[in-house]
Parts: structure tokens; C-alpha cells; sequence
């Protein structure tokens, strides 16, 4: 045009802006570690989703790399390679978002005696959901209807002395090099809408005997089918209609979130119908809704152009929020942990039971007569569990301190949670500091949770005494931050034991907040 200018609908803007938001996917990085010979530590991390190795080298070929202070007879070899590198880097580290390896695994056979080496890795971060779950839990993978599960990669054993570790003896978390990536998770989920798996000895094998493990799980949803492709063709989405299915049906079900997607994704994929819960998928008790037939109607229909089906893509991708997860731990009467985790955001609990409601879950091997009872539920158990976990990146909780009083003594239990990842703002303030709390103009403060105390060795422990960081059992969750900070523009409190009292004597704390900006209600004072 002469006047140099073009409209921008709000489809095309929005378009734009979710383009950006998920340009991070396929963005490389390159660790390079030069070998001195001692027990060098290759790492390899991502930020935002999973590891995928695309290439990895131990050896040389570049005599620019790893060349400081090095005679050049010790560069000159650049055609220097150990076999099967890559391969063996993509088993130990992809799907994960962080992988340690030693270069002491790599040097024999010495692929070039002569040659000073470098191990080096080109990989990406793909965008992936993380799971983790307890030894003894069960690990429930699901994706939008439409889509399908792709395991990037899953490892059972344990790498670190904190994850799962709540109430564990010391003697159950000292092996912390006990790796054992799996296919089978890939091979029992890949291509389902949903999947359920149980962290065992008897699925995986003891990769660690006498410790305590847990199974990593990376994967993604992708289309069943390859959507078709519209090009700058306009296309029809029509209308559909929910209705109300009895609590009793014995249909499939799906989560809100899933619903919203089903009525975009199923007019891409030509679907006319489907059967939708707007809760969890394994427990028919919540009340269902079917996605009724398309009605052809006259004024039932809109255009779509190609931007509001990107714009629709876009937010498909990016609609994290209110995802529902399900954690299940079988109570096998010894120390369970029960582990609830968001990737993004913290953890909103939805119901919890400590009983048993079906006669499948937790089932292997267990006389019917210890599954008969489904109406067996522990009082108070979604309360107790909220109060300990709200608010916070990442919860543990022993299946100790629900057992008592037994609510069915001779039914097999298990703690089941069903919670949602809500997006937050987190602050650490260590005792003694003040944890400042601030929203932008227009916004107010809301505090999702808050707890002072100690839940691990390394959060506020630079050069602080050992005695002061041993007990890690230490929470305290208050209420008091939200009573002071709710709905102010800004708040700042301190982490202390006069403000919050001292829940563990001797121990060096810290208050953790988890809270988000939003709208008032009313005009703050």
C-alpha cells in the first residue's frame, strides 16, 4: 500500500505473541569439558523442558578446543573419536532436565593415546512434562484428547538425597549414583491418551538394593494423526453443545482442560463427537459431561482463517494452567512417600483419600477380599494434605501420619491427591531476612501459601554449621503471610522466630511464599 500500513486484527496479534512465547523450542546449547585426567563432571542442564542430545564427541577434532597451554603435538590429531559417544550420552541424559556424567566413563579404550581429549555435546531443550514418583506410588501420565503420549525418556533408581527422601533413613539415600534409564515406559505408554505405571523393584528391576528410588518420567502429548493442513483456506467450526451424564456412567472421562482443547482439536481432526469429565480420568464418581453431537444450525457456524487457527494452536501450547495431575501411593505399611510436584507454578490440592474408593487401584496381587471395601476414606485427609502442601513447587508427606485411626483395617489403602499446578510468584527469604512482596500497579497481592522452617541442607546454608541444617522434617505452614500481605499492593515481612515461632530449636530456617498478582476486589487500604 502507498501509505506504507495494514490492519492487525486482534487474531494476527495474538498469533504473534504465541509465536514468540514458544520460540524457545529447538534452541541449542554445547557443553565442552576438556579431560585433565581426574574425575571431571560433564553437565548438562536445561532451564525449561528436557534434554535431547543431538551429538556428542570424546576425543578431538578441532585444535582450537581445549588447546590452552598444551604443546601442539597433543592437538594435531582433529580425527579423534570414541565410538558410540552420543549413543551412550543420549541413554544416561535424555528426557532429563538436568544429567552429571563422569569423563572417567569415557576414556577406555583410549581412543587416541596421544591426543589431549575434550568430551563435548551439542543438545536441545524440548518442551516436556516431568514426573516423578516415590517407589511404592504410581505414576499417571495423560494428554488432551486428540493427543498422545511420546515418552522422551524415564530412569529409575536415584541421583540425589532429597528427592523422595521425607522420613527415609539416612543408610535408604547415600547411594546417590544409582541410574538405570528404561524403554519401558516408552514402550507401555507411547501412543495412549492416558497411562498408568507403578515405580517397582518388580516393574524395573533393583538397579540399587536396600535404597529408596524413584522413577523420572519425561514425555509430551502430540496428535494421534497429523492434523490436516489449511493453508490460507477458510474452514468451518461448528458449534457443539455439552449435557449432563450421571454421576454413575462408567464413560471415559477427561479434565476441564481437556475439554476446551477437544473443541478445537475436533474440528481439525473432523471428530463429531466424544465423552468428556471435567475431573480425572480414573474415578467415575465425579459428575461427567458428553460432548453432545454437532447441530447444524444456521447461524452455528464461523470462519476460521489461518491465524485464528494459529492463534488457536498457540494457545493450546501454552494453556498450563489448571492442568490436572493425580499422584497414587500404595500403602505397603512401611515409610511411603508420597511426592507432589509442579513443574511450573505450585500446587493446588483439589481432593486427596486415604482409603480406598476403587477395587483396581493398587490391585497387584492383593486378595480380593482386601480390595472389597470402596467406601473406606480417612476423615480430614484432602485438609491435612492442603495444609501441609498449597502453595508450594514441590511437597512430600509420609503415609504415617494418615494411618491412624485405621479407617478399615482390613482393606489395602492407599493416599491418592488430585491437584492442579497454579502459576505463582516464589520467595525465599532465609532467618533473619525480610521477604518483600510486590504486585504492579493495578494488582494486588494474593498468597497461595507460606511455610517457615527447613525441608533440605542447601536452601540458606552458606557457611552455616552442619548441626544447624540436620533436621530437614522442620515445616511449618502458616497462614500468617496471607492475613498480613492479602490484597496490598506491597508487604514485607520477616522471616523470624519471633513473627512465626520457632518450630525446630537449633535449626537454621527459612520462610518460603508462594503467591500471585491479580485484579482487586475491592480497593485496598
Amino acid at each position: 500500500m502507498a501509505s506504507g500500513c495494514f490492519r492487525l486484527t486482534t487474531a494476527v496479534l495474538l498469533t504473534a505473541t504465541c509465536l514468540l512465547l514458544i520460540a524457545v523450542v529447538d534452541s541449542a546449547d554445547k557443553i565442552t569439558t576438556c579431560d585433565y585426567g581426574d574425575l571431571r563432571v560433564h553437565r548438562l542442564y536445561c532451564d525449561h523442558g528436557v534434554i535431547e542430545v543431538k551429538e556428542a564427541l570424546y576425543g578431538r577434532s578441532s585444535s582450537l578446543v581445549c588447546a590452552d597451554d598444551n604443546p601442539k603435538k597433543y592437538l594435531a590429531n582433529t580425527h579423534c573419536a570414541q565410538p558410540n559417544t552420543a549413543n551412550r550420552i543420549k541413554k544416561s541424559c535424555n528426557g532429563k532436565k538436568l544429567c552429571e556424567l563422569s569423563l572417567e566413563e569415557f576414556r577406555k579404550p583410549d581412543p587416541c593415546a596421544d591426543t589431549f581429549k575434550y568430551l563435548q555435546t551439542n543438545f536441545t531443550c524440548l518442551p516436556a512434562i516431568t514426573v516423578v514418583t516415590c517407589e511404592g506410588s504410581v505414576a499417571h501420565l495423560h494428554c488432551d484428547l486428540g493427543q498422545v503420549i511420546y515418552v522422551y525418556g524415564a530412569d529409575y533408581g536415584r541421583r540425589d538425597r532429597t528427592t523422595c527422601s521425607y522420613r527415609r533413613a539416612a543408610h535408604e539415600l547415600e547411594n546417590v549414583d544409582c541410574t538405570h534409564p528404561t524403554d519401558l515406559v516408552a514402550k507401555m505408554c507411547n501412543g495412549k491418551y492416558g497411562c498408568a505405571i507403578t515405580a517397582s523393584n518388580a516393574v524395573f528391576g533393583d538397579p540399587c538394593i536396600t535404597i529408596y528410588k524413584y522413577l523420572e518420567i519425561s514425555y509430551t502429548c502430540q496428535y494421534s494423526v497429523t492434523p490436516p493442513l489449511y493453508g490460507f483456506k477458510e474452514v468451518e467450526l461448528q458449534f457443539l453443545h455439552l449435557e449432563l451424564v450421571p454421576e454413575n456412567s462408567a464413560s471415559r472421562c477427561f479434565t476441564v482442560r481437556r475439554v476446551r482443547a477437544w473443541l478445537l482439536i475436533s474440528t481439525l481432526a473432523g471428530s463429531r463427537a466424544a465423552t468428556i469429565n471435567w475431573s480425572d480420568p480414573h474415578l467415575t464418581m465425579y459428575k461427567c459431561y458428553r460432548l453432545g453431537r454437532v447441530k447444524k444450525m444456521a447461524v452455528g457456524f464461523v470462519r476460521l482463517t489461518t491465524a485464528v487457527l494459529l492463534t488457536a494452536a498457540c494457545l493450546l501450547l501454552i494453556a498450563v494452567v489448571d492442568s490436572a495431575d493425580q499422584i497414587t501411593t500404595c500403602d505397603y505399611g512401611h515409610w511411603q512417600v508420597h511426592r507432589l510436584y509442579c513443574d511450573h507454578g505450585v500446587i493446588n490440592v483439589q481432593q486427596a483419600l486415604y482409603g480406598r474408593s476403587s477395587s483396581l487401584v493398587c490391585a497387584n496381587n492383593k486378595p480380593q477380599k482386601h480390595l472389597a471395601n470402596t467406601h473406606c476414606a480417612q476423615p480430614n485427609t484432602a485438609n491435612r494434605i492442603k495444609k501441609s502442601c498449597n502453595g508450594k513447587k514441590l511437597c512430600e508427606v509420609n503415609l504415617e501420619d494418615f494411618r491412624k485411626p485405621d479407617p478399615c483395617p482390613d482393606t489395602f489403602k492407599y493416599l491418592q491427591t488430585n491437584f492442579t499446578c497454579l502459576p505463582a510468584i516464589t520467595v525465599v527469604a532465609c532467618e533473619g531476612s525480610v521477604a518483600h512482596l510486590h504486585c504492579g500497579f493495578g494488582h494486588v497481592i494474593k498468597v497461595y501459601g507460606a511455610d517457615y522452617g527447613r525441608r533440605d541442607r542447601t536452601t540458606c546454608s552458606y557457611r552455616r554449621a552442619a548441626h544447624e541444617l540436620e533436621n530437614v522434617d522442620c515445616t511449618h505452614p502458616t497462614d500468617l503471610v496471607a492475613k498480613m500481605c492479602n490484597g496490598k499492593y506491597g508487604c514485607a515481612i520477616t522471616a523470624s522466630n519471633t513473627v512465626f515461632g520457632d518450630p525446630c530449636i537449633t535449626i537454621y530456617k527459612y520462610l518460603e511464599i508462594s503467591y500471585t498478582c491479580q485484579y482487586p476486589v475491592t480497593h485496598p487500604y
